[in-house]
């Protein structure tokens, strides 16, 4: 065979075995979130995002926790895929009536008003999920909180998981292990453990959640021993042996409604509100070193929160063909 017959037979080759190297590449890239998913079939979708985050947290400052414990709730059930969104019809049983979703998950009706904007503005485009992802980032970053890009392409389940939901979020009276061991089925560790529970900064506590610190932990009727005492007379005026059940109670005394490092610097002082906030402290000398440098750090703290954000928001995502891009957050599409 000549020279310019086997360059020939290359260049074929070569150019049959193309469509199989694009191809392979295409699949690897289906199952990535990037920041740029809508840059050109929704442009304006971040903006839009934002602006109705902005009003809802202006009209109500508590919405930012809300919406940032939404998006928790979601990826520790069957991953990031709006499963926490859908309403009981059919064969669905919704997560919102799970012990840890029912009477304090809220802020559906602000994640409503994103979808329809959305929908008016480019429609069957934008996944729930990647809107609650999109929110949790802006509720922070208005709170006074970190920024990041948020990786998106995300799409919305076609069923929910009201047992994953009873059984996989991490609870406020869990303990030190369990807590972590919910964190690391999902694939994060300790740190990630440490830096998301600082979203607490913002948060409330319903009186239920925290009640056996005040009554007796260790079934003896007393307070627990690692929750400053004075502190705990203040929180037994409002939260009775029984009854009030409901009643909030702010999770960072010095700056509720600020995005900060105070939370830690309140469970260095056994102040922390939550049993799984103060174990950080008292149960796992790891976790106590990385709550000791947060509150001393908080810009350390805004670090790794903001890198343990993408990373929850990369648990288990529906991408490619699977799940479907909800018209309506609240249900699945009827074709």
């Amino acid at each position: 065979m000549g020279i310019s017959s086997m360059w020939c037979v290359m260049v074929l080759s070569l150019i049959a075995l193309a469509p199989i190297c694009l191809s392979h590449k295409i699949d690897d890239n289906e199952g990535n979130l990037y920041p740029q998913f809508y840059d050109h079939s929704c442009p304006r979708a971040q903006e839009i995002v934002k602006s109705v985050v902005e009003r809802a947290v202006a009209k109500e400052a508590r919405m930012a926790a809300s919406l940032l414990r939404l998006h928790f709730h979601d990826c520790f059930v069957k991953g990031c895929d709006a499963s926490l969104l859908l309403d009981s019809s059919g064969s669905i049983t919704s997560e919102k009536r799970s012990n840890t979703n029912r009477k304090s998950a809220r802020g559906f009706e602000v994640i409503d008003d994103i979808k329809k904007a959305l929908e008016h503005e480019c429609p069957k485009t934008v996944s729930c999920a990647d809107i609650l992802a999109l929110a949790a980032r802006d509720s922070t970053v208005l709170a006074g909180g970190p920024n990041w890009e948020v990786p998106l392409g995300r799409r919305d389940s076609r069923d929910a998981s009201l047992s994953g939901s009873n059984n996989n979020i991490p609870a406020p009276n869990n303990t030190f292990q369990t807590i972590l061991t919910k964190f690391k089925v999902v694939g994060l560790d300790l740190v990630d453990m440490v830096a998301l529970s600082g979203s607490h900064t913002i948060g409330d506590a319903r009186c239920t959640s925290f009640r056996q610190r005040l009554y007796g932990q260790n079934g003896n009727g007393r307070i627990d021993t690692t929750l400053d005492q004075s502190y705990a007379a203040e929180l037994r005026t409002r939260c009775p042996r029984s009854g009030g059940d409901q009643n909030l109670f702010i999770m960072d005394i010095i700056t509720p409604r600020k995005f900060d490092n105070n939370y830690y610097k309140n469970i260095v002082a056994s102040k922390g509100l939550l049993n799984s906030d103060q174990v950080m402290w008292t149960k796992n000398e790891a976790s106590k070193k990385l709550v000791e440098q947060y509150a001393e750090d908080m810009g350390l703290f805004f670090d790794h929160f903001a890198k343990s954000m993408v990373k929850m928001g990369n648990i288990s995502p529906l991408t490619g063909s699977r799940g479907e891009i909800r018209r309506v957050c609240r249900r699945v599409n009827h074709f």
